[in-house]
Order: C-alpha cells, then structure tokens, then sequence
C-alpha cells in the first residue's frame, strides 16, 4: 500500500482532503507556499478531528493517532521527493497547475501518482505536463469534503489502468464512494451542477422566487441536501463562475453564465469566504453559524 500521501495547495480543499487521507490510515504532508495558511490548515484539521469525536464518528485515540500522521511544509520539492501518491488541490487556474505538475513530474519518484483535485479542468491536458501522462488522473473531491462521501475518478486520455485502480484504492482507504467516468469538460456532477445554480440565478434575476423560496424548492421537491444558492456560497461565487466561463467555451450556449451571476462576482460577493454573497455572512451569530442566513438582493 501507499502510504505517504503529499497534498499540494492548503485551502479549504487541501485541508479537507489532508483530513480524509490521514484518516484512511496515509502519512500526510500538506503543503503550501505560505506558512500563514498551513497554520491557519492545521487549526481547521483540529477542529475536523475535534467534531469527529463530539459526533462518535471517530475515538478519541483514532483521532490522536490520525492527526499525529500529518505533517506541514513549504517545500515542495522536498516533500515530492519522498512521495508516493500526490493530489494537488492549488486555485483552478491552469497556469498555476502546471507549474505545480512540472515541479512534481521533476522532484516525485516516477511510479508516483500524480492526481488533480479538479471540477472540470482536463486530466489530459494537465499530464501532458508531464513526462508521466499515464499516471496522471483527476479526483474531483466535494466541499466539504470530511462529510461528503463522494470522489469522481476521471482518467485522462492516457491514464493507465493501473493508475486508475491506485486512485480508486485511495478513496475507498478515505472511506469514501467512487465513480470512475472518462474526461469530458464538465465530467458529470459539475456539468450538472453547474447548469442549476446558472438556472437559480436566472430565475432570481427573473424574480421567480427569493434565495431562500428558490434553495428551498429545490431541496424539498427534488431531494437536493442543500439549494443552489447555499452551495454556490459555499464553493464560492468566482469559481461557479469560472466553472461556467470553462464549460461555455467548451460546451457552448447552455452554459453561458447568467448576467446576476456575473454582477456579483464583479461586485465582489463571493460567498462565505468574503462575508457575503447570495446571502450574508458578515454579522455572523452562533444561530447564523449553524446555518441562518439573511438573504441579500
């Protein structure tokens, strides 16, 4: 088994999937340029563990065991030297990843997986900045990723066989649920996604519904664990938007992004990590906390 598992990229991302590797039993090296954000990572992962417990979903000697397994650097070159599988989870931008693909492909051993936390970027295109496309594969994890169960294993062009059952091996030690699918823009659940949350803002921009009477319709008419607008907050306004700039130019009309939805981003309400969005977090109580919000238009 692998075991020495290095995330690249400590946002709340990377954090999450640190959390998840740690507990499937991996050595975890969690990176990042910036020494501030993997202090501000290790205080999260804490309060993974922490709720972990108070919920019975782990001991409190799992917990400690886990949390002793993961580590913190700003070397990358370093740290891709001693690992075995790599899962890069850095800012959706390509000329970002690749820099990131082309310091592993130089540093990592050459039987390393070299796998992409991605929502609708292309694994092909990531490995051909490498000398190892066939090791390389997306993992499209979900926010929050301690609590979703599933992983969307997407194999590339050239992604071997045998890369794709290493990742699958991963995920389940994660204790989570895979689908393996070929690449296509927007792989499935992002195609999906991405298309409702365009359609809300539509429809608000229409004045259908509120946010609320919008988010509510669709988590109790059609089963959805959370509305557009809540998740779309969560994941964060500008990277729905770049999702749907991406799959506008590569799938065309359909996805073309809704004028509120742009309004927003340019206005700079990007969701829970600037305060407000669709809703507004920035006067948070405990209640808001547990999940109120006051919806703004």
């Amino acid at each position: 088994m692998r075991r020495n598992l290095l995330v690249v990229g400590s946002g709340i991302m990377g954090r999450g999937i640190a959390y998840a590797s740690a507990i499937g039993g991996y050595n975890v090296t969690l990176q990042d340029i910036l020494e501030e954000k993997l202090t501000e990572a290790s205080d999260d992962i804490s309060s993974y563990f922490q709720k972990g417990v108070e919920r019975a979903k782990i001991s409190e000697n799992e917990a400690e065991a886990a949390k002793s397994r993961i580590s913190y650097s700003t070397k990358l070159e370093v740290e891709a030297t001693k690992a075995d599988f790599v899962i890069e989870a850095v800012p959706e931008k390509i000329e970002i990843k690749r820099t990131v693909f082309e310091t592993l492909d130089e540093h990592c051993p050459s039987d390393t997986v070299l796998a992409t936390n991605t929502s609708t970027m292309s694994p092909t295109e990531i490995g051909a900045f490498t000398k190892r496309p066939d090791k390389v594969i997306a993992m499209h994890f979900f926010n929050p990723v301690p609590k979703m169960k599933l992983v969307e294993i997407i194999r590339g062009l050239e992604t071997s066989d045998e890369t794709s059952e290493i990742t699958k091996t991963v995920a389940v030690n994660m204790k989570k649920e895979t689908v393996i699918v070929n690449e296509f823009p927007g792989f499935v659940t992002s195609r999906i996604s991405s298309l409702v949350g365009n359609e809300a803002f539509n429809m608000l921009m229409e004045g259908v519904g509120t946010p609320e009477e919008i988010d509510r319709a669709i988590e109790l008419g059609l089963n959805y664990p959370m509305g557009p607008f809540k998740l779309g907050d969560m994941v964060g306004l500008d990277t729905r938007l770049s999702n749907l700039e991406y799959l506008h130019s590569t799938l065309g009309e359909r996805f073309r992004p809704s004028p509120l939805l742009v309004k927003y981003v340019k206005a700079g309400r990007l969701g829970k990590k600037t305060g407000r969005g669709v809703y507004d977090y920035s006067t948070q109580s405990e209640a808001l906390r547990d999940g109120t919000k006051t919806p703004v238009n």
